[in-house]
């Protein structure tokens, strides 16, 4: 059996490109040994190109799915009650059952929400843009819309934008602007530049306040936009395109795809991706 080839890309690289998921995660196949390339255990650093005979968990991965195929990214205004995960084993309905079928390859959530937040949701077949705009030195702008239960200081406020210390470090928002309310609920729109798990929540907790309703509204450059309503879906205009590639870093060699539904929602269930654990 050949060895991989020295030339072509890092291995990870290549399979994301191939929307099979996003690099940190196929990093994670490589280290448990899931990854073969022409019959040999791959490993960190291994290079490898459409000439050779790649499997993940013994199932070989088509040429077709390795060449360089039209890139896609839509935005997804998630609904409160559905969970960012393929299969649920509570049997919650999963953000990816709203989304239109591609061509090739999958789709990639941009960060996660958790079950009781809304609003706006990235997705992509580019593992590596997918990568790079939730890489925390990419320092991307989150935007929240946060309701708020009971009384709010000037000194909660001086807090969340100095900064207050969680259970997995220190956090805190660029920017706090209140935003309205009625009785004891206020709005509030917060920023902040990466996305640790109810990060937005644990913050508010932190300085004794209660959050009932979490809504995002914007992740970089791309807005929450009134013509998408909950659980419904659109692709990317031009210039978001560009914006997008601009704070990821990247250079745009891959063709753009148009869907050919824009817009509307698909109510058949995603079939179970073969390359998942079971």
């Amino acid at each position: 059996m050949k060895k991989p080839e020295l030339r072509g890309e890092r291995l990870q690289k290549l399979l994301a490109n191939a929307g099979m998921g996003s690099r940190r995660q196929i990093e994670g196949w490589i280290r448990e040994g899931r990854v073969q390339v022409n019959g040999i255990t791959a490993r960190l650093g291994d290079r490898a190109s459409l000439k050779d005979q790649i499997t993940v968990d013994g199932r070989p991965v088509s040429g077709r799915k390795l060449a360089a195929n039209e890139r896609h990214v839509i935005l997804y205004n998630k609904p409160e009650g559905e969970v960012v995960t393929r299969h649920d084993p509570e049997g919650r309905k999963t953000v990816f059952e709203g989304l239109p079928k591609l061509p090739q390859g999958r789709w990639i959530a941009v960060g996660r929400l958790d079950v009781n937040s809304a609003g706006l949701l990235l997705f992509t077949n580019d593992g590596e843009l997918a990568n790079r705009l939730m890489h925390p030195r990419q320092l991307i702008e989150r935007e929240y819309a946060v309701r708020v239960h009971g009384r709010v200081t000037e000194d909660m406020l001086k807090q969340l934008v100095n900064g207050v210390t969680l259970e997995d470090g220190p956090a805190r928002f660029e920017e706090v602007v209140y935003s309205g309310g009625e009785g004891s609920n206020q709005w509030y729109h917060v920023v902040l530049m990466e996305g640790r798990k109810r990060e937005v929540r644990r913050m508010w907790e932190a300085v004794g306040a209660v959050v009932n309703r979490l809504k995002r509204v914007r992740y970089g450059p791309i807005i929450l936009d009134s013509r998408v309503k909950s659980g419904m879906w659109r692709e990317l205009e031009k210039d978001e395109k560009k914006n997008l590639l601009r704070i990821a870093g990247l250079k745009d060699k891959r063709p753009w795809g148009t869907l050919k539904r824009p817009g509307s929602r698909v109510e058949k269930k995603n079939r179970p991706s073969p390359w998942a654990r079971k």
